[in-house]
């Protein structure tokens, strides 16, 4: 059987890994998952983030600090021997990779991560793959040097000579394509690389674009790209991969890839308008039932709907559920999350009362504090019903206007006091996610239109019976029915 290559910078595999920073890094998870049930021989690439991406301090007036997240990789991952090298900056770099295995109800899946942290590399080599999406522009392109063309080196290297397709989810693997490129020259007994290796590659190769934001886009200023990368095969191609005098690597993703799509049906428009020229599909994301259904209502899953786990779709059967069982697998998730806010956020919530959820990325564009705009109406809305906020989500260190849209939630939230409760958790994580999704009443999900390229957490609340307020955006165009499975 044919093996679909699956590249991704950040994979969720579990809660206790913290290699993934968000939606990217869950819906990979989620997509290995779902290949590991269904029989899919694939096999998952990505980089090993010894120091993830951060763990979140959330002071009392909400301002974000950040500290590096300390795991056992040894708990989770199997090294394996084989070795593989990358040129840096006129440096050989060594790189190892170590196997999580990844069981699905069809079998295993292999994910590997690739670790430069060996001792026959510099001190400051070692550390290229310590931190997701961490250090400068120079930082970021060694690790994605390592990812793409590494990535392709340690598979050959382990014996994946049969792999039919390369998948980038997002742009960070695209310089896998030049290793390709070279594979096929050298095939041909060739140093240059004729148009058939350029066909060849494009056959293989599959690229997921995510985001219509400018700032997911991973663009390098010029001189950076030939000091790490040196005069090699990516300088033939500059009109495939150089706009405005910067490397784009979604660029290169898309002139080499015989497939495109975006990951909603929105999106695959948004995105067609944005990379004018280019023939772009949509397929809309998805998430992996049983990760994120609540233990309640597996159960009553399991109970009512025996066969769910492997064939989701015959979730839609959960509309003939007796309400009475929806409500009290409700009530028992949300007692467990209520639970969980006293522990971590030293509220004690009423289980009685209306609760929204809102967990996202802290990015500007998500619009967080949008609830808050009009703190009056807010009240107003509360007098006719009490209600309470749950939130949480990180800001990229660097992102500062993602830190005061954190900072004001805390605001309101101290200007509505006890007339409408809001808790801002810290740590936002696989974990907290599947709790929120399920524990919350409504929720609620505010992007400015059209940055919302999916956005699934809102599937992961219908899993659990909980509707959607939301923006019709990403997949809740399609997702929607006004009334039945919630509210635009």
């Amino acid at each position: 059987m044919a093996v679909v290559a699956y590249f991704s910078m950040e994979v969720g595999l579990d809660p206790r890994m913290p290699t993934y920073a968000g939606g990217l890094g869950v819906l990979a998870g989620d997509t290995l998952r779902a290949a590991a049930d269904s029989g899919v021989d694939m096999v998952g690439v990505t980089l090993l983030h010894r120091r993830g991406y951060f763990r979140q301090k959330l002071d009392a007036g909400g301002r974000q600090t950040e500290e590096p997240v300390d795991w056992r990789v040894e708990d989770f991952l199997a090294e394996l021997p084989k070795r593989v090298a990358v040129t840096l900056e006129g440096r050989t770099v060594r790189v190892r990779a170590w196997k999580y295995e990844l069981e699905g109800a069809s079998g295993v899946l292999p994910v590997y991560f690739l670790d430069a942290d060996l001792a026959e590399n510099s001190d400051a080599d070692r550390t290229l793959t310590h931190y997701l999406y961490g250090g400068d522009a120079r930082y970021r392109l060694c690790q994605e040097v390592i990812l793409g063309i590494g990535g392709v080196r340690m598979l050959r290297t382990l014996g994946y000579s049969g792999i039919s397709r390369f998948h980038m989810n997002e742009g960070h693997s695209s310089l896998l394509v030049l290793e390709l490129l070279e594979e096929q020259a050298r095939a041909a007994g060739r140093q240059a690389i004729s148009r058939e290796d350029v066909l060849a590659v494009r056959k293989c190769c599959v690229f997921t674009t995510h985001t219509p934001v400018p700032s997911g886009h991973d663009r390098f200023p010029i001189e950076t790209a030939r000091a790490v990368l040196g005069d090699g095969p990516l300088f033939t191609f500059e009109k495939q991969c150089l706009v405005e005098g910067l490397l784009n690597l979604t660029f290169l993703a898309l002139n080499f890839s015989g497939y495109v799509n975006g990951v909603a049906m929105k999106h695959g428009e948004v995105s067609r308008e944005m990379f004018g020229g280019y023939a772009i599909d949509a397929i809309t994301n998805g998430v992996h039932p049983p990760t994120w259904t609540a233990d309640e209502f597996q159960a009553l899953f399991d109970r009512l709907i025996p066969g769910w786990r492997r064939d989701p779709f015959s979730l839609r059967y959960a509309l003939s559920i007796p309400r009475a069982d929806v409500w009290n697998a409700h009530t028992g998730a949300k007692r467990r999350l209520i639970a969980r806010v006293l522990r971590d956020g030293g509220t004690e919530l009423n289980p009685d009362v209306f609760t929204i959820g809102f967990a996202r990325r802290a990015a500007t564009y998500k619009r967080a504090d949008l609830l808050m705009h009009d703190l009056e109406r807010l009240r107003r809305i509360a007098a006719t019903g009490p209600l309470q906020v749950v939130y949480a989500g990180k800001a990229h260190p660097r992102d500062e206007g993602g830190k005061a849209m954190i900072e004001s939630i805390f605001r309101a939230r101290n200007l509505l006091g006890s007339r409408v409760p809001v808790v801002y958790l810290q740590n936002h994580d696989m974990e907290l996610s599947r709790l929120l999704t399920s524990g919350v009443d409504l929720w609620l999900n505010t992007p400015q239109p059209p940055l919302e390229a999916s956005g699934t957490s809102g599937m992961k609340a219908a899993l659990n019976g909980v509707p959607s307020l939301s923006v019709l955006d990403g997949w809740w165009v399609e997702g929607h029915l006004e009334h039945v499975t919630g509210w635009a």
